[in-house]
């Protein structure tokens, strides 16, 4: 059944209207107080300038105008910090309508990095890259998010996981304002983001006697401070003032080598932090009632403070070594060994919070996976979660398209492998819609298994494994002929068929790369074999030699057909599914019609 809810495009172009009213506001706010800002500045200048050298003026207006230019840096803090989070909410309001009218390819994640050729179906379906079901679903800010939705998308899940992810989907679906806000919290992470990186620093041992070492680095800093305004105000103290510097330093140098692991350490996270403590803090604030997404926040409930809070301190902590480098800054943090006391407070954090940190990650990236499926299922409010059932081998689907088709073009049809039969022979002529059948077979088990709605009116489907030989490549570097490379796949995906669950299997031109002959023996040996081993499945052909299969499998096989007609000089699909044998070929038409001499 489709979940029910308001209509997406109007909700969003209505977000959209007010985002990019607030942006408006909070731009022209900004250029005003930017202004403000070099104006309170330079009168601070001049005021402390003339009254080093007239006191008469006095040095109260320095002071004043000095706190007027702290408030009007933070009030332009404040509202650059509103303006970004409404021009994020802006682009991401686009990208949904983007995605709403079918403009959405290469424009988001493509995932590349999570493809891999030995994958048993990741290259077949496009899983990755652009134009890929990955950019079509994902809106994970987190590296961890966009890992956690790659490795469903490739790795099935349980029956009872299934409907856990499909109850947290409907519920998140509803909540705009929740996908809105993780979509657009916090800063835009930088390319080198790395939760796993992150969590294993996080976990490394700390530094011993943090707190100790902690507190003689303070002592030694405000002795520094001390010593210097006392020789400054009176001339005395010389010698105490020297002792003191001589001993911060020493000190420092002594644990030079462990505060710089520290710093360089906690720097390098800095993108991390910026973004996680804002989508931790926005997670915090949430109650649910779906089991598995009340586990996920329960996860981030620790105690004493929340998850949110310390990973900002260790972000302030991260600024703060960074605002070292400020030149003017540089003397007073020298004097107060800021950076020795910076790096033990690094090692205090991650002795205390480090062994959470895995988990935080890990939970904020699961509900950017939900997130990016409920995201999914509220643009497309007419498809339905499928049902998962237990008796199997079984895929029974109607009124199936491929989910990365425009919606207005897609024609529907409908799949049943179930109960005695177990293989389609899908024939046809060119163009005619067979590889994109098994791609939608493939892509709908796919979201069916990772939680996500399905492009169906309806789909029952068992637990499965799927595998694919569809869009096969020879390689010179592995000196690998096409042929070759096919039986290679061939000899998995019948390993894999043999394994704890069934297999659904999608064979496009099987074994075409061979004689007639060869091709018809092995092609039955290995349809039969899967066939016996549990597994179910679809395989194209043109060679209608092979649709003769179906009579040595009956009845577990049946041949199935896509027609087209002739217009003139034009061949047209209506890439329907009708049962039997196709009975022409559309081959040397097309060769005419691009102008060659075929007789």
């Amino acid at each position: 059944m489709a979940l029910d809810r308001p209509d997406p495009r109007r909700e969003c172009e209505r977000r959209l209207a007010e985002l990019e009213q607030q942006a408006a506001r909070a731009s022209a706010l900004d250029a005003r107080l930017s202004w403000i800002r070099l104006l309170t500045f330079g009168l601070t200048a001049v005021l402390v300038g003339r009254a080093a050298f007239d006191p008469r003026p006095g040095w109260g207006w320095s002071v004043a105008a000095a706190a007027a230019f702290g408030v009007a840096v933070l009030w332009h803090g404040r509202v650059v910090a509103v303006r970004r989070h409404a021009e994020r909410g802006v682009r991401y309001h686009r990208r949904v309508i983007d995605r709403l009218e079918d403009r959405w390819a290469g424009q988001g994640q493509g995932g590349d990095e999570f493809t891999s050729p030995d994958h048993p179906y990741a290259s077949d379906l496009d899983l990755f890259g652009r134009g890929s079901l990955f950019e079509r679903l994902t809106s994970a800010r987190t590296p961890a998010g966009a890992a956690t939705l790659a490795r469903w998308l490739m790795s099935p899940a349980e029956p009872a996981e299934i409907l856990r992810r499909q109850q947290a989907v409907a519920e998140l679906s509803t909540r705009l304002e929740l996908r809105e806000d993780l979509a657009v919290a916090g800063e835009d992470a930088g390319d080198g983001t790395d939760a796993q990186g992150f969590a294993n620093w996080a976990e490394a041992p700390a530094v011993p006697h943090g707190r100790v070492l902690a507190a003689i680095a303070a002592v030694l800093g405000a002795a520094n401070v001390l010593g210097l305004l006392v020789w400054w105000s009176t001339g005395r103290g010389g010698i105490a003032l020297a002792v003191s510097l001589a001993a911060g330093i020493a000190y420092a140098l002594a644990l030079r080598g462990r505060s710089r692991r520290a710093l360089a350490g906690v720097e390098r996270r800095l993108d991390e932090l910026r973004l996680l403590a804002p989508l931790l803090a926005r997670l915090e604030r949430e109650r649910f009632v779906a089991p598995r997404l009340a586990e996920l926040r329960a996860t981030l409930d620790t105690a004493g403070e929340a998850a949110s809070r310390r990973i900002a301190g260790l972000a302030r902590i991260a600024q703060t070594i960074e605002s070292r480098r400020n030149l003017l800054f540089a003397p007073l943090a020298a004097l107060l060994l800021l950076g020795t006391q910076l790096a033990l407070a690094v090692e205090r954090w991650r002795s205390t919070c480090g062994p959470s940190v895995r988990r935080w990650i890990e939970a904020v990236g699961e509900l950017e996976a939900l997130a990016s499926l409920a995201g999914y299922a509220w643009e497309r409010p007419d498809d339905p979660f499928p049902e998962i059932v237990g008796d199997g081998p079984c895929f029974a689907g109607e009124g199936l398209v491929h989910p990365l088709l425009s919606s207005t073009g897609a024609v529907p049809n409908d799949v049943r492998l179930e109960g005695e039969l177990r293989l389609l022979v899908v024939s046809g002529s060119n163009m005619s819609g067979k590889s994109t059948l098994l791609r939608t077979v493939g892509v709908n088990a796919v979201l069916a298994a990772a939680g996500a709605p399905v492009a169906a009116r309806r789909l029952r489907v068992s637990p499965l494994a799927v595998g694919a030989s569809m869009r096969i490549v020879d390689s010179l570097q592995d000196h690998t002929s096409h042929f070759y490379a096919e039986i290679r796949r061939l000899a998995r995906l019948v390993e894999l068929g043999r394994g704890p669950r069934p297999l659904l299997f999608l064979l496009d031109e099987l074994l075409h790369g061979t004689n007639s002959r060869d091709r018809r023996v092995g092609a039955e040996a290995v349809l039969r074999g899967l066939v016996a081993d549990g597994g179910i499945g679809l395989v194209t052909t043109h060679d209608l030699a092979l649709a003769a299969i179906v009579d040595a499998l009956a009845p577990r096989a049946a041949n199935v057909h896509f027609e087209d007609r002739l217009e003139g000089d034009r061949v047209v699909f209506d890439y329907r599914l009708r049962p039997g044998t196709v009975q022409h070929s559309n081959a040397i038409a097309l060769m005419r019609a691009v102008g060659l001499d075929v007789g």
